[in-house]
C-alpha cells in the first residue's frame, strides 16, 4: 500500500510542474538579462570605449551629427566635457606660439617659441 501512495505523489508533482506555464518564465528572464549585459560589454569592446569607466584615463572622441555639426567629447579623469565645433572661421590679431610638426608615424610634436 505504501508503494502505491509514493507512486501517486510522484505523478502529481510531475503533472503540476508540466502544466504551470509561468514556472519557466523566471529562467527566460535570467537568460535575457545575461544576454543584454553581454551585448553591452561586446559593444563597449567593439568601439574601444571601456576607458570611459576607468577613472584615471583620458579620452577624446570626435562625433559628427547627422546635420553636419561636429562635437568633441573630452574625458580627463572623472570630468567629461563636450565642445561644439563652429563652422565659421575666426580672424583677429595674435602672437605665434610655436610650431607643430607631424612625424612619419602620425604623431604631432609641438615646439613652443
Amino acid at each position: 500500500m505504501m508503494s502505491i501512495l509514493k507512486r501517486h505523489s510522484l505523478i502529481d508533482e510531475e503533472s503540476t510542474s508540466d502544466t504551470d506555464p509561468i514556472s519557466s518564465m523566471a529562467n527566460l528572464f535570467d537568460v535575457s538579462v545575461v544576454f543584454i549585459v553581454a551585448i553591452f560589454f561586446a559593444l563597449f569592446m567593439a568601439y574601444n570605449t571601456l576607458d570611459l569607466f576607468n577613472p584615471d584615463s583620458e579620452l577624446v572622441i570626435t562625433k559628427t551629427m547627422p546635420n553636419g555639426e561636429i562635437q568633441i567629447i573630452t574625458k580627463k579623469g572623472k570630468e567629461v566635457k563636450i565642445e561644439k565645433v563652429a563652422e565659421t572661421s575666426e580672424s583677429g590679431r595674435g602672437v605665434k606660439l610655436g610650431t607643430a610638426y607631424e612625424l612619419e608615424d602620425g604623431r604631432v610634436i609641438y615646439i613652443p617659441e
